[in-house]
This record gives C-alpha cells, sequence and structure tokens, in this order.
C-alpha cells in the first residue's frame, strides 16, 4: 500500500504540523521549551485574525461546555496563585513571574483543548505528524545508542535562549544521553527536560500512532514510542505503556454483549483468587521500587515534607511559589515528581479540586462517549495517561511537550466530533429541513 501524504491546508494547521516535525530541530537549537509554550498563542493569534477578517463564518464552532469548564478551572488556579503570594506577602515581581509561569504552564492544558474543541482539525494530520515524530525518535535513538556505546560525550550544550527565563536549565539543554545518577548506565531523556518525562510521551505518542491507517507510518511511529519508552528508564512509564495496548483495544466495548460476559466471568474469578493476585501486584510494586531505591526515598520524602507543610501553613490556597527542599531530599522542590503533592503545596486545596475537579468530570464525559466515537476513545486512553503520570510528574511543566495530547481531547469535547453517523446525518437532515423552512419551501 502507498504511503499517502498529508498536507496542511489552514495557517492554524501548518502551525501545528510545523510544531510536530520539527521537534527535533527545533531541540537541537535549544528552542523547544520557547516554541512549545508559544506555540498554542500563535495558533490563538491565527484564529482571532481568521474571525476578525472572515467575520460571522463557519470558521470556527461554538465553544463546548467541557472546553469551558477546562479555562474556568484554570483560571482559578490562577486565582488560587494570587491569593497564596497576597498571603505570603512575596511582592508585585514573584507575582508577576509566577503568573507567566501559569501562562506556560497550566493556561496552555486550558488553551490546547480550547483549540483542539473549536478549530475544524483533521484528526489525520495530528496523527501523521505525532508518527513522523515517532520515526524522527526511532532515528535518534539509534544514532544516540552508537554514540553511547563509542562514550562520545552525552552533554552537548546549554542554549543560550535560558536568558528568556524557565523552570530551570534542564529545559534548555541539549543532550544525546544521559547517565544514570544510581547505576552509570546510560539513561535517554530525548527531547524532554529529564528521562520520565519522555515515558509520559512514549505513552501519549503510542495511543496517537495506533490510530494511523497508514501501516507504514503506523509500524514508525511505534518503533519510535518504543524505542523511547524503553530507553528513558522510567518505571511509570514501562508499567502504563503496557496496560496501554489493551486499553486502546477494548476501551469502546462496554456496549458489546460478548465484553460484558467475559467481565462477568473475570470479575468473580478475581474476587476468588483475589488474595494471591493482590500479594502478586504488591510484590511486584514493591520490587519496582526497589530497583532505584535513592529515587524512591527521595520522592518519599518529597510527598511528607508537601503534606506536612501544606496542613500546617497553607491550607487553601498554598504557598504561591515552588521551594526547594532540604539536603534529605537533594535540594528537589518540594512537591515535585508528584502533580498532586506539588499543587497543595503551592496552591493550596483549592488548587488541587481547580485539577481533580475537570479531570473527573472530563474521565466521565469521554468514557460515555469512547462507545460510540473513536476520538472520543482515543482521548479517553490520552486522559488516563495524565491520570496516571499525575502520580509521577507536574503536568503542568511539561504541558508545552504534550500539546498534541490536548488538542486531540479538545477535539473530543466537540459534539460534532463524538456524534454517531447516524447522529450526523440527522443533524444533517434536521439543518436542511430548517433551511428549507426558512426560505419558504415547504416539503411535499
Amino acid at each position: 500500500m502507498a504511503t499517502q501524504s498529508i498536507n496542511p491546508v489552514t495557517t492554524e494547521e501548518r502551525l501545528i504540523w510545523f510544531g510536530l516535525v520539527a521537534t527535533y530541530p527545533i531541540y537541537f537549537l535549544g528552542g523547544l521549551y520557547v516554541s512549545g509554550s508559544v506555540l498554542g498563542y500563535l495558533i490563538l493569534a491565527a484564529l482571532l485574525l481568521r474571525l476578525f477578517v472572515e467575520g460571522n463564518q463557519n470558521t470556527h464552532r461554538s465553544v463546548p461546555a467541557m472546553a469551558w469548564l477546562w479555562i474556568i478551572a484554570m483560571l482559578v488556579m490562577l486565582i488560587a496563585l494570587w491569593a497564596g503570594h497576597a498571603n505570603w506577602g512575596l511582592g508585585m515581581g514573584k507575582t508577576i513571574k509566577s503568573t507567566i509561569g501559569w501562562a506556560k504552564g497550566w493556561a496552555l492544558i486550558a488553551l490546547f483543548i480550547f483549540l483542539g474543541a473549536v478549530l475544524p482539525l483533521r484528526k489525520e494530520l495530528i496523527i501523521r505528524g505525532v508518527c513522523i515524530l515517532g520515526w524522527h525518535t526511532f532515528l535518534f535513538s539509534a544514532f544516540t545508542f552508537i554514540a553511547y556505546m563509542l562514550r562520545l560525550p552525552g552533554e552537548l550544550f546549554v542554549s543560550p535562549l535560558q536568558i528568556v527565563g524557565g523552570p530551570g536549565p534542564n529545559f534548555f539543554t541539549v543532550s544525546l544521553y544521559g547517565l544514570n545518577p544510581e547505576t552509570g548506565g546510560g539513561r535517554w531523556q530525548f527531547f524532554g527536560p529529564w528521562a520520565p518525562a519522555a515515558g509520559l510521551l512514549a505513552c501519549i505518542y503510542l495511543v496517537i500512532c495506533l490510530q494511523e491507517e497508514d501501516k507504514t507510518w503506523r509500524t514508525r511511529g511505534i518503533l519510535g514510542a518504543t524505542a523511547m519508552c524503553l530507553l528513558c528508564q522510567s518505571r511509570a512509564g514501562w508499567a502504563i505503556f503496557i496496560c496501554l495496548w489493551p486499553m486502546v483495544v477494548f476501551s469502546d466495548k462496554f456496549r458489546e454483549p460478548w465484553f460484558l460476559l467475559v467481565i462477568g466471568f473475570v470479575v468473580p474469578l478475581i474476587l476468588v483468587l483475589g488474595q494471591p493476585v493482590l500479594e502478586f501486584v504488591l510484590d511486584s510494586y514493591e520490587q519496582v521500587k526497589q530497583s532505584r531505591p535513592g529515587s524512591t526515598r527521595v520522592r518519599q520524602a518529597l510527598a511528607t515534607i508537601a503534606i506536612q507543610r501544606w496542613e500546617s501553613e497553607a491550607y487553601w490556597f498554598g504557598h504561591g511559589v515552588v521551594e526547594r527542599g532540604p539536603k534529605l531530599v537533594e535540594g528537589m522542590p518540594i512537591g515535585s515528581h508528584h502533580s498532586w503533592y506539588g499543587l497543595l503545596f503551592v496552591k493550596g486545596l483549592v488548587g488541587l479540586l481547580a485539577l481533580a475537579i475537570p479531570m473527573f468530570i472530563s474521565a466521565i464525559y469521554l468514557f460515555i462517549y469512547s462507545q460510540v466515537s473513536k476520538i472520543a476513545q482515543t482521548a479517553l486512553c490520552l486522559l488516563a495517561v495524565f491520570i496516571c503520570y499525575s502520580f509521577f510528574e507536574n503536568l503542568e511543566i511539561l504541558s508545552y511537550l504534550y500539546w498534541p495530547a490536548l488538542l486531540w481531547i479538545g477535539m473530543a469535547f466537540n459534539p460534532l466530533n463524538t456524534l454517531t453517523r447516524e447522529e450526523r446525518s440527522g443533524s444533517k437532515q434536521n439543518q436542511s429541513e430548517q433551511q428549507l423552512k426558512s426560505s419558504g419551501v415547504q416539503h411535499v
């Protein structure tokens, strides 16, 4: 079967396409954090300019309620941030700096979901772009593995673009590979700021690449996602990556009688064998944790400090800013490596609810529509990745990388993308009848 090319048509699609296929060239210039943070606002500017020039035409769609939910939730994040700064008297300078950080983190999540919901994007464009990026990743992994075997330098340079500001030098460091501090072996971060972030991206790319209809590009994309997952050596990434395969296949089967029969057989079997199964899972989990005891110890200590200081010092709106931890946690930021602990420490209970509520409602919405829509099924799998990784990463700090998944989730929130074929045809027929009635033509 010949490989079919997919070309962007609108300005918005060209920006998305360039953001995907030019990832590695931008990374080697050290500008990925800047481009990823700016891309959403460039697409928004193109959309607003189009609406201004073309007027009230069919160039956009009304904003779905689910997109509004995320917009409001991320605005609540900003309010919690300001309240935390006011409570601790952090001053106008730090407040402005933190607000810019919000615009490059939490705001991007809502922005890309909004853009996916209102723009008439083709899912095929996103799928092919991610597959091309996956293929680039596979080639990069092959080349850098050879470089590692030859003991060539892993870290190349830190981009001067660091002067524009960011969470840290890791976001501007260009490297071929990294080293595991515990084992001394190679550990790849690819174009992420650290290796576990590459595990998150590998899981996202796997879900999207599995939707590719062209066999050649699907294979290339999956190879890249697999290589990224293996070489990043993320324990969470490995576990989630394996679980994604059955989820992608079976998450839309809950309406089918045979699947319900299988569940009816498997669930009682699990209950009967519950004790040995639970012991096996717990033993496996402990073995995974002990594979990197230093990392596990630091994560547990960071969680303990974050909970204690949140509960005793800043219950509702948090501390407003990230603080470095003591020597016990090797100076790691308090609340890092975990979205929920990080939110409690920085933005308090209000900030935690601002993420938990839209995430929970979105999961229910996508689960319902995943039974009738392939786009919603894929979005549910992507949201599952985010939920799982929220216990291992700070999601907002990596939004400049996983924005294709946010666009896809936004597309699933638009009813025009999640209607069944029968509902679409019925909707088109109703629109035709209304147009005929408005023009004074009656059916005979």
